[in-house]
């Protein structure tokens, strides 16, 4: 998944510097994320989603110094506050958080913003609203609670193409799975389970 995420990568010019390849944290899927986050490739990007866990701070201060002896980037769920405390890379926002994105960058120049989609017109309004990126699911089947019915690969591209702009996508991607997507105009891809085997 790492190579097909870096291919992905490699073909975008002339945007903000954006890793290619996204581990999404879950309390309940991925209940040690440090370990993975130990195993991911120099230049992905941790999103830690705490979820309000009375942890947070402590568990995303275990992430941030991983990802700086790693050469990672970290970005925060939904939680520009705890971003700051961190000196996080940015922030992911959720779909209905999009409209937050120019005001974040605005606050914190070099901060990456992300916002989740989960259609085409979502898409384009997180990046009208000034998200560097949409993260787009779900993709294939998923196990997440949120996951919608599956786009697959076709309308995904179709998607990427509307939205004009940088497009991650999530859900049910594995190694098989992400080869499907190498023509669909993505910057890169996300993933929650994958990152567990």
């Amino acid at each position: 998944m790492a190579r097909t995420a870096a291919f992905l990568g490699r073909r975008v010019k002339g945007r903000k510097a954006l890793p290619a390849l996204l581990f999404f944290t879950d309390p309940e899927r991925t209940p040690d994320p440090e370990a993975i986050a130990r195993r991911l490739p120099r230049g992905a990007a941790i999103v830690f989603r705490a979820f309000g866990a009375p942890d947070a701070t402590a568990r995303g201060a275990r992430l941030a110094a991983i990802a700086r002896q790693r050469g990672l980037r970290l970005l925060i769920g939904a939680d520009a506050g705890l971003a700051e405390r961190l000196r996080a890379d940015g922030v992911h926002l959720p779909e209905r958080l999009a409209h937050r994105a120019r005001r974040l960058k605005a606050a914190h120049p070099g901060w990456v913003v992300t916002a989740a989609a989960h259609s085409s017109s979502a898409a384009r309004r997180a990046l009208a609203a000034g998200a560097d990126a949409v993260v787009v699911s779900a993709v294939f089947p998923s196990r997440s609670a949120s996951a919608g019915p599956p786009l697959g690969a076709i309308r995904l591209a179709i998607l990427v193409r509307q939205a004009k702009g940088a497009v991650y996508a999530l859900g049910g991607i594995d190694n098989k799975k992400a080869r499907l997507l190498k023509d669909t105009g993505l910057i890169g891809l996300a993933a929650v389970d994958a990152f567990r085997t």
